[in-house]
Formats: structure tokens, C-alpha cells, sequence
């Protein structure tokens, strides 16, 4: 079999979510309106945070970095995805297609140690009310979001430079409508144990790390919460966990679809359509969850349209 290295490799065929052509109108709309929808309500949760005088706690701190992530997590593939059906073309360069990698393994895992932060947040409000400014001061909150984007970098350029040596054969269609890294490495006709080997360690890592995290965190949450005397004390405690179980729950939820769709069937179409579903969807609800489940969110988000009208 001829083989070409990735000095050789120019481009990819991205074969995206269909053959048939006459759906590909209503798939670029979907996917158009569903980013809109994703930017739009990421950045109103975001102005809604910064521009109100109450929500500026750790909480909301982490939930406008989170939002940011996920414009950029969807800003990764969906575009280029749309001008692709719009021009008829397919093709996605090497480079392109490299960088879509790297970015994807930075937000992607950026989100997931969010979601790890933010549960800790919710533990130390929790279990330790009294010390809570003092565990998470600003310094503190910064650093830890610092620290998730250093760790999510380091992973990424790791990830993508193992591509680099790979060679790959002359058919490079990717089933799926983003270069995805798994997808890539099945393209590669030399030997993948290295870079297989680093997806499942990474994943243990920087995976199972922070889904620890957020399980030993609700842990000492219930046992907390289960023994204060008062049923609206509890009710209140749960409630200011309701919105970050939820999205904890859409991610990893959506995750595991991925994983049990690639396990039990051989269709590449049905595997990029579970790909899709855990890429896009999140990002989108995110920002609707956690303003129709947090009252706080609510008010900042009545203010914010109260001003806008005034402004008008």
C-alpha cells in the first residue's frame, strides 16, 4: 500500500453527517442556528454575570469561564462545518485539520475540569460556609482556572505532536464532519500503540481525575446536607447544586453515548452522529440551564433585560 507521511499530506475529506445532498440544507441551517443559539447564550450569561452587583461568587467566576469555553468549543468545529455544506467542499487541510485537534483536546478538556472546580465550589459553600471566602479567595479561583488551561494545553500539544509522526495512507476520508483524534489515528498506516496508548492514559488522567473529584465532592455534599436539622435547609442546599448536576450530567451523559455508540456499532455515520450530540448539545444548554434552574441567574438575567429595555 503507497504511503505518504505528514509532510506529504495536504488535506482530509471531511464526509460529514449524510450522502444525501438534499438534507444538507436542512443540516446547515440546524447547525447555524444551533451555534447562534450556543454564542448567543453563552454571552448573555456572561454579560448578565459581570454586568449584575450580586452573582460575582467563585460560582459565577467559573460559570463565565465555562461559558466562554463553550463559545469556543463549538466556534472549533461548526463554522467551518457550515462553510464546507455551503461551498460543496469538503476538503479540510492538514493544518486545519491539526489544529481542530489541539483545540478541541484544550476545550474539551478544560470543560472537564471546570465541571471538577466548580463541584469543589459547591462543596466548600456547603461543608465549609464559614471558611468558604478563605478556601476560595480570588487568588485562589484564578489560579485553578489557570491551572485547568496550563494542564488542558499541555495535553492537547502532546496529542497533536504524536500525530505529527504519523504516516498515513492514500484514502484520508474522515467519517465524520470534524477532524476528530480517534478518527485520524484510524487513518494512520503506521504503528497507532503509542498515540492509542496516550488517548487512554490522558483519559484516565485527565478524565477519571476530575470525575473523582466531582464524585467525592457530592459525597461529602449529601453527608452534609443529610444531617442539617432543617428540611428547607437541605432543600436550599440542593437547589444551589441542581443546576451544576445537570450539566454535569448533559456532558458526561453525552460522553458516555459516544463511547457506548462506538462500542456496539460498526456505523461511522451513527458514531459521528453521537459525536455530534456530545460537542454540540452541551455547549448550547449549558447557558439555558443555568439560568432557568439558579434564581440568582434569574434576577441577574431580569436586570439585564430590564436595562437593555431602559437603554432602548
Amino acid at each position: 500500500m503507497e504511503l505518504k507521511n505528514q509532510t506529504a499530506v495536504s488535506k482530509f475529506h471531511l464526509l460529514g453527517l449524510t450522502d444525501n445532498h438534499k438534507l444538507l440544507p436542512l443540516i446547515f441551517a440546524m447547525f447555524l442556528s444551533m451555534y447562534l443559539i450556543t454564542v448567543l447564550g453563552n454571552l448573555t450569561i456572561i454579560v448578565a454575570i459581570t454586568s449584575a452587583s450580586q452573582p460575582h461568587t467563585p460560582m459565577y467566576l467559573f460559570l463565565s469561564v465555562l461559558s466562554i469555553n463553550d463559545i469556543c468549543y463549538s466556534t472549533v468545529t461548526i463554522p467551518k462545518m457550515l462553510v464546507s455544506i455551503q461551498a460543496h467542499d469538503d476538503i479540510i487541510s492538514y493544518i486545519e485539520c491539526l489544529s481542530q485537534i489541539c483545540f478541541l483536546s484544550i476545550f474539551g478538556v478544560m470543560e472537564n475540569f471546570l465541571l471538577a472546580v466548580m463541584a469543589y465550589d459547591r462543596y466548600a459553600a456547603i461543608c465549609k460556609p464559614l471558611r468558604y471566602t478563605v478556601i476560595l479567595s480570588p487568588v485562589c479561583c484564578v489560579l485553578m482556572v489557570l491551572f485547568s488551561l496550563l494542564i488542558s494545553i499541555m495535553d492537547a500539544l502532546l496529542h497533536s505532536l504524536m500525530v505529527l509522526r504519523l504516516f498515513f495512507c492514500t484514502d484520508l476520508e474522515i467519517p465524520h464532519f470534524f477532524c476528530e483524534l480517534a478518527q485520524i489515528i484510524k487513518l494512520a498506516c503506521s504503528d497507532t500503540f503509542l498515540n492509542n496508548f496516550l488517548i487512554f492514559a490522558a483519559a484516565f488522567v485527565f478524565g477519571g481525575g476530575p470525575v473523582c473529584g466531582i464524585v467525592f465532592s457530592y459525597i461529602y455534599i449529601v453527608s452534609s446536607v443529610l444531617r442539617m436539622p432543617s428540611s428547607g435547609a437541605k432543600h436550599k442546599a440542593f437547589s444551589t447544586c441542581a443546576s451544576h448536576l445537570s450539566v454535569v450530567s448533559l456532558f458526561y451523559g453525552t460522553g458516555l453515548g459516544v463511547y457506548i455508540t462506538s462500542a456496539v456499532t460498526d456505523s461511522l455515520r451513527n458514531t459521528a452522529m453521537a459525536s455530534m450530540m456530545y460537542s454540540v448539545v452541551p455547549p448550547l444548554l449549558n447557558p439555558f440551564i443555568y439560568s432557568l434552574r439558579n434564581r440568582e441567574m434569574k434576577e441577574a438575567l431580569k436586570k439585564l433585560v430590564s436595562r437593555l429595555i431602559y437603554l432602548m
